[in-house]
């Protein structure tokens, strides 16, 4: 059985992956868009999701825009009995996240919160490995440019656009599924340059399920190698992740190293929630960004600009 989504925001992240995992997966047509600004060849288009749901065909949506507007879309797809595909992070707030999921068991609906860098290659290989060893420590390091991989982004650093946990939150989302469990947040440092709404780096203290301390640095002005790394010291050696989580090594021997696939692997599960009627939404990655922003010490830092 095919499934027919409509994409909602044609934007850099949709015409990155979302188009091009729908196209290559014989499981999905893309049936409309929804874009004030963008399109897609030869796919109708609709301005606004009010028209699409009105006047458009019967389709599961797929969101890609901000968190700050995508509660309220995917309220009203839910309503239509649409099944809603979320772009990470799931939403603004934890309150949403729950309205949601209220929505979609009332109307039958699936709901599908994605966290797509729990779909890179070595995060369920590291999963696996990790279970059942004890943990003794665990560090993430997360840093990248915001010029070169958010380009033109403004919507990221005011309110509700999240800042340099946008990136940062996909380490959590690697983190959370690889040691799951509650992570309890002990300290955080936020830094804000005087003219934006969101932080442009982090360090985030935790305790992790069982006590083990983990320690989270993210910075968004990264000069020269970008790094996206996870560390992990156990009773039985050294796992680190890196590159996103697309490469995994033990003891310094890789284990896994192969090229991203995170995108087609999320429309895999959203067909099977779909097919099954069932829905997935776990908020741990964003009750972590929750209580950092709660408990965090504030440092005021240099004007940002593009």
């Amino acid at each position: 059985m095919t499934i027919p989504v409509a994409l909602v925001g044609i934007g850099k992240i949709a015409r990155d992956q979302h188009v091009p995992a729908i196209a290559a997966d014989p499981g999905f047509e893309l049936v409309a868009t929804v874009s004030r600004h963008g399109s897609v060849e030869g796919v109708p288009a609709f301005a606004d999701l009010d028209a699409f749901l009105a006047d458009g065909p019967q389709a599961a949506v797929s969101l890609c825009v901000p968190p700050s507007v995508r509660t309220e879309m995917a309220l009203a797809a839910l309503a239509a009995g649409r099944d809603v595909m979320l772009e990470k992070p799931t939403a603004a707030t934890l309150g949403e996240v729950e309205a949601m999921v209220v929505a979609a068991e009332a109307a039958g609906a699936t709901l599908f919160a994605t966290w797509h860098s729990r779909e890179a290659p070595g995060v369920a290989a590291a999963r696996d490995w990790l279970n059942g060893r004890r943990i003794e420590s665990a560090a993430v390091v997360w840093k990248e440019d915001v010029r070169r991989w958010h380009p033109g982004q403004a919507w990221i650093r005011e309110p509700a656009g999240f800042g340099v946990f946008d990136p940062g939150i996909n380490a959590l989302s690697i983190l959370t599924a690889i040691l799951p469990g509650a992570h309890r947040v002990e300290a955080a440092t936020l830094v804000f340059p005087e003219n934006r709404q969101t932080p442009v780096a982090a360090q985030v203290s935790l305790r992790g399920p069982g006590g083990f301390p983990v320690s989270v640095d993210l910075d968004w002005l990264q000069q020269g190698p970008q790094s996206w790394d996870i560390a992990v010291e156990t009773d039985a050696g050294r796992l680190v992740l890196s590159h996103g989580g697309a490469r995994l090594a033990i003891d310094g021997v890789e284990r896994v190293a192969e090229a991203e696939a995170e995108y087609p692997r999320l429309y895999r599960r959203f067909a099977e929630l779909v097919r099954a009627r069932e829905s997935d939404v776990d908020a741990s990655p964003l009750r972590i960004v929750a209580d950092a922003f709660l408990i965090g010490r504030r440092e005021i830092a240099a004007p940002f600009f593009d």
